[in-house]
C-alpha cells in the first residue's frame, strides 16, 4: 500500500493552471515536512514547495508567486495549485513526506504524476 498517492497531472497550455493533490496515509502528527518535488527529463529531482511542521512554507525561486502549497488536515491531503504555467514547468511531479518515527526520519515518495505544459 502506497502511503502517498498523487492525482491531478495532465496537459495544459502555457499560462494555464493545474491543481495536484496528494492523498497521505501517514499520520500528519508524525510528519516533519511534506511537499512536492519535480524531475524533468535529463535533470535532477528538485524541490518545488514544501510545508514544514509548524506551517512554514518554502518555494523554489522559479515557482514563487505562481504556485501555492496547502494542506488539509481533515482530508489528509497536501495540494499544489499551479498557476501561470510555463513550458519549463513540464516534469514528473512527486509528492514527498518525511516522517519522524522511533528516533529516525523515514522518507516517503509517491509514484509521480506527469505535468506537461504546451507552448
Amino acid at each position: 500500500q502506497r502511503q502517498l498517492v498523487e492525482s491531478g497531472g495532465g496537459v495544459v497550455q502555457s499560462g494555464g493552471s493545474l491543481r495536484l493533490s496528494c492523498a497521505v496515509s501517514i499520520s500528519f502528527h508524525s510528519i516533519n515536512a511534506m511537499g512536492w518535488y519535480r524531475q524533468a527529463p535529463g535533470k535532477e529531482r528538485e524541490l518545488v514547495a514544501n510545508i514544514i511542521s509548524g506551517g512554514t512554507t518554502n518555494y523554489a525561486a522559479s515557482v514563487k508567486g505562481r504556485f501555492s502549497i496547502s494542506r488539509d488536515d481533515a482530508k489528509n491531503t497536501v495540494d499544489l495549485q499551479m498557476n501561470s504555467l510555463k513550458p519549463e514547468d513540464t516534469a514528473v511531479y512527486y509528492c514527498h513526506a518525511d516522517q519522524y518515527y522511533s528516533g529516525r526520519i523515514l522518507a516517503y515518495w509517491g509514484q509521480g504524476t506527469q505535468v506537461t505544459v504546451a507552448s
